[in-house]
């Protein structure tokens, strides 16, 4: 299983993204966590102890190693460099590992603009491309709103896009944005997750105000997540609701992407 989670900033993909990875690890999955997100903190999330976060380091940031690769010194343009380097070792070489979920940091490239291409945008969409081929079992990809690291060549491998929302018509609107970017690259395989919904009342606005796209399930609005995170615990250990939840939410994943590729099997595709 390939998962992409995406939506508005602070809707809670991160909390989701380490609660699934760790719903997986513990069922057996062979797990790879990967945060995309340009300030990177799914370590936090997952409870990896300081001495492991420290072992980690995003790879738009390995300057030496996008310098060997490619060919050219990070941050430069005009020049010559190789636009699909090696990165075949690099899961494998720098993540770090606890409890069952290898984690790894992809970091951030500040693009000057849509046309920019640099040695490192070239090194990081080279490993997402990677990442998509490779055999894990399961691979979760914690992602910034939109839809940038996926492209029509990879688009085919990702089994779903989970788009957290809250109970707000912000965060709607963010969601159906992000179905059209999805939609108009060919990803179809999109569905929502409610993060800190509070009673039915908030559930039913979220299921009669969905950008028509299908709602897998809802995780609760719980003030011990924040504390989790003070206390730099995982929010699976510390959050029972949330796990339970979480659980729900990756076995009805599992099936509903089952489902599809029965689809597609009796459809010929």
């Amino acid at each position: 299983m390939k998962i992409a989670i995406s939506g508005k900033g602070g809707v809670g993909k991160t909390t989701l993204a380490a609660l699934l990875a760790q719903v997986y690890a513990d069922a057996g999955r062979d797990v790879l966590a990967v945060d995309a997100d340009p300030s990177p903190c799914l370590a936090g999330a997952l409870g990896f102890p300081d001495p492991l976060r420290e072992q980690l380091h995003p790879i738009s940031e390995m300057d030496a190693l996008i310098e060997e690769r490619t060919g050219a010194k990070p941050g430069a343009s005009g020049g010559f460099f190789t636009l699909n380097p090696r990165v075949d070792d690099i899961p494998d070489r720098f993540s770090v590992s606890h409890r069952g979920v290898r984690l790894l940091e992809m970091g951030s490239v500040d693009f000057g603009g849509s046309g920019c291409i640099c040695p490192e945008s070239a090194m990081l969409k080279t490993l997402f491309t990677h990442l998509m081929f490779r055999k894990d079992d399961v691979l979760i990809l914690d992602m910034y709103a939109g839809v940038e690291h996926l492209g029509r060549a990879t688009v085919d491998f990702v089994d779903a896009m989970l788009v957290v929302v809250e109970p707000t018509r912000r965060s709607l609107g963010t969601a159906a944005q992000i179905k059209s970017l999805a939609n108009d690259i060919g990803l179809e395989r999109l569905w929502l997750v409610g993060n800190k919904v509070r009673d039915e009342q908030e559930a039913e606005f979220l299921r009669s105000a969905t950008p028509d796209l299908p709602m897998l399930g809802y995780l609760p609005a719980d003030l011990a997540v924040q504390e989790a995170d003070r206390l730099g615990e995982a929010v699976y250990d510390y959050v029972p609701a949330m796990k339970e939840a979480a659980g729900q939410i990756g076995q009805k994943l599992m099936a509903n992407i089952n489902e599809t590729d029965d689809l597609k099997i009796e459809s010929g595709v």
